[in-house]
């Protein structure tokens, strides 16, 4: 019996690749996936403090936009505090909703990569035509902000078409957070060339933890410490990377922070023997230099 197949990277096990070091000769990439993101008022998609009611949903509308008006400038103080970049996944929306947070970024130097326009829709419900334009509309929004294209893209919701991949090798784009098939990064075919995937996580994410497996703040903090302290020690044979994926309006709540702050520190500490950087360093790393050592 033969399933269908997406095509798009092979079989290869991860005891079976050809060895690397990111820069320094550190084994493990650490980035921070901060999503910034807006909702439409009254209709469309998001996630829920407590079950939807009838529009205007406006208890579950207003806490995702404290993390617009509260929690990411907390997270931003945190990681000025220690020193820490962060890969930010832009709605494109968020440079009309809250363009200060925006250029609060900017000026930290992280990297802004693109995050559809709002996560009030889903890509794998529009046509192709649609889901093209909805694409450049989102691209040419950050690169007109950021006087430079966006090279990852993470779609909303992590939804996807069947042609989501060619898409965004056709506009431009040079890797994708959207699969978590992995560890490492693996190249992706396309029918515009290879587009690489850089691991992004739906395990230490705060969306499945605290939203969907409601974790606590304290059970969220473990899960990340215990997961960066198991990825440290298996980087000692094979260099790997580890996403975190934050969402301001739930880490941003003051008493989830609180504990975040705390394993925040115990990564921060490690930067001598763990190469803490961006999604768009490790996909620039897997572009030049190891090009032909990446799955």
């Amino acid at each position: 019996m033969s399933l269908p197949h997406h095509g798009r990277f092979d079989y290869v096990p991860i005891t079976r690749r050809q060895d690397f070091t990111w820069p320094e000769g550190k084994r493990l990439a650490v980035y921070f996936g901060i999503n910034l993101e807006h909702f439409s008022f009254g209709e469309g998609r998001g996630a829920q403090l407590v079950p939807k009611g009838n529009e205007p949903d406006v208890l579950n509308y207003a806490w995702r936009d404290y993390g617009n008006r509260v929690g990411a400038w907390r997270l931003i103080e945190t990681f000025d505090a220690l020193d820490l970049p962060a890969t930010v996944l832009a709605n494109s929306t968020m440079y009309d909703h809250a363009p200060e947070l925006m250029a609060a970024h900017r000026d930290r130097g992280d990297e802004i990569a693109g995050h559809g326009r709002t996560n009030a829709e889903r890509q794998d419900t529009m046509s192709e035509p649609e889901e093209r334009a909805m694409i450049a509309e989102a691209t040419e929004v950050l690169t007109r902000a950021e006087g430079r294209a966006p090279g990852g893209w993470l779609s909303p919701w992590i939804a996807e078409s069947f042609v989501t991949p060619d898409l965004l090798a056709e506009a431009g784009y040079r890797y994708t957070l959207n699969w978590c098939m992995d560890d490492q990064p693996i190249w992706m075919r396309t029918r515009a060339g290879p587009l690489l995937s850089v691991p992004y996580p739906q395990e230490v994410n705060d969306i499945p933890s605290v939203v969907a497996r409601t974790d606590t703040a304290d059970t969220f903090a473990a899960m990340i410490l215990d997961d960066f302290e198991e990825r440290l020690a298996q980087s000692r044979e094979q260099s790997l990377v580890m996403g975190i994926a934050l969402h301001p309006y739930i880490v941003g709540q003051p008493y989830r922070l609180r504990a975040l702050r705390r394993v925040l520190e115990r990564i921060a500490g490690a930067r001598e023997e763990v190469w803490i950087t961006r999604a768009g360093d490790i996909a620039a790393e897997c572009h030049g230099r190891l090009r032909d050592m990446i799955a």
